[in-house]
């Protein structure tokens, strides 16, 4: 019964979590687009480029740093799921704890990267980027420890994102975008004709990451109150084979004693073994998701990567409107319908015998995960019959509309024309890819990193940005139907 029940049960959750997401991006985006054309007024295209540099830096350390621990967490299962009756809750505690403990190596790695990643662009600007962007330098220490002021709150995040707290995640995000943009706003608009540059993003971004850092403590620290666990890394008691907890460290002369399941008494290992092995591809991932902006800022004067950045932020609206949140709560779906069958340890499978783990991964879970993929599937395609049917034509006269007239002779609108073409490849692989990643053994993983290094050479080929976008995402859109198949 209880198994038969927990795939509907993640089903609502999902469906519940999505429609909150969407939510929570429609105002947040809303309130940002209000912003950015009161932005605009103040902004020219070489500030708007380098500023574009800046999020690329700050999007590459925070995905460096979190992006395949978050994925390998969402597919650990809760103690509590798999547990007994009366042992939920020290389950509970004990896995809300495993989390938070996984959730600060994410910030640990932040720093080094934070640094390192500076440095390197710094040593990349050339001395014309340096003079036509004011406060260009000090920008980049603030965009850096906005950075790791962000993953400061991840054991907070991930934590609640393993209860499926959508509301809290809508909560600090909404907060967190109103405050970036008041900051921003308040910050250019008294630094006009004042010289302040970038100065005024970096401020932004600051906001934000205090913003989320204060609404996921808040909301987190409740929780641990009432389930016994500490938002500060804590040592995690061993099971034994009486259900006692006991320290993780073996007795003298003890041997022939099992390995602990958590490395160095804090990190669940399946987890750290599972997030290691999604490393590689999240590298592989990143540069070629952000190729174009790395391409465009080497190869393209600031002009250009102003008016790229403006047709690149239009254009990508509708993906971070409704394909992410559906991508995101799919992934937490998938994750917990299908993660039984492909996680290669679990604490839950060292106590369960062989029938229960079979019922538990039940040919129903299968055809109801196929269904549901089959069935974001066809949405998708329906949807981009619609947006390339009238997004292309439609597109230049809907940007000079909202712009204005200083851009209405850039060739952003042209830009955002041959986007309308790649949003269809971006909606359909990114829901497959949270399929992938919420199924794929560690051999499958890395199986496709090494398929991504194949596509990264044919990404090298193909000549047009745009062109190259819509190859890679058709690639990896390709082999993920062919796992799924499998």
């Amino acid at each position: 019964m209880q198994s038969a029940a927990q795939p509907a049960e993640a089903g609502r959750h999902a469906l519940r979590g999505a429609s909150v997401l969407i939510l929570l991006q429609v105002a947040s985006r809303a309130i940002t687009f209000v912003a950015n054309q009161l932005l605009l007024r103040f902004l020219t295209a070489p500030l708007l480029g380098v500023s574009t540099q800046l999020e690329v830096y700050y999007l590459s350390v925070i995905f460096f740093a979190r992006e395949s621990l978050r994925v390998a967490i969402q597919r650990q299962n809760s103690f509590a799921q798999n547990g007994c009756e009366q042992e939920k809750s020290t389950s509970n505690s004990t896995g809300a704890q495993a989390v938070v403990n996984l959730g600060y190596l994410s910030f640990a790695l932040g720093i080094p990267l934070a640094v390192i990643l500076g440095s390197l662009y710094l040593q990349s600007l050339s001395a014309t980027t340096l003079q036509s962007a004011p406060n260009l330098v000090v920008s980049l220490y603030i965009y850096g420890f906005a950075a790791v002021l962000e993953l400061a709150s991840e054991p907070a995040f991930v934590v609640m994102q393993t209860r499926l707290q959508f509301g809290t995640r809508a909560t600090a995000e909404s907060f967190a975008t109103f405050i970036r943009c008041l900051v921003t706003l308040a910050s250019a608009a008294w630094g006009a004709g004042r010289g302040l540059g970038v100065l005024p993003f970096a401020l932004g971004q600051l906001s934000y990451g205090f913003g989320l850092l204060v609404v996921y403590s808040w909301r987190a620290n409740s929780l641990a109150k009432s389930e016994g666990f500490s938002l500060l890394p804590r040592r995690i008691p061993q099971v034994s084979s009486n259900d006692k907890p006991t320290e993780s460290k073996p007795e003298i002369g003890q041997s022939d004693a099992p390995p602990s399941p958590f490395v160095l008494s804090c990190f669940y290992r399946p987890t750290l073994q599972l997030a290691s092995s999604m490393m590689a591809q999240s590298v592989v991932k990143h540069i070629l998701t952000q190729g174009d902006m790395f391409l465009v800022s080497i190869f393209s004067t600031p002009t250009a990567q102003g008016v790229y950045a403006l047709a690149n932020n239009y254009g990508g609206l509708l993906a971070r409107l409704v394909f992410q949140p559906i991508e995101e709560s799919s992934r937490s779906y998938f994750s917990r319908m299908l993660s039984p069958l492909t996680a290669s340890v679990t604490l839950s499978s060292q106590k369960e015998s062989a029938d229960q783990l079979k019922g538990r991964t039940s040919d129903d879970r299968h055809h109801k995960a196929a269904s549901h993929l089959q069935s974001l599937l066809k949405f998708y395609l329906l949807l981009s019959l619609v947006i390339t049917t009238l997004g292309p034509a439609a597109a230049p006269s809907i940007l000079a509309l909202i712009t204005g007239p200083r851009w209405a002779g850039s060739g952003a609108g042209d830009c955002l024309a041959a986007y309308m073409w790649y949003i269809p490849f971006l909606g359909v692989n990114g829901v497959v890819e949270a399929f992938v990643a919420s199924v794929a053994t560690e051999r499958e993983v890395h199986q496709q990193s090494a398929w991504m290094g194949v596509f990264s050479a044919v990404f090298a080929i193909v000549g047009g940005l745009s062109e190259r976008k819509y190859l890679y995402t058709a690639i990896k859109a390709f082999h993920g139907g062919q796992l799924y198949r499998s």
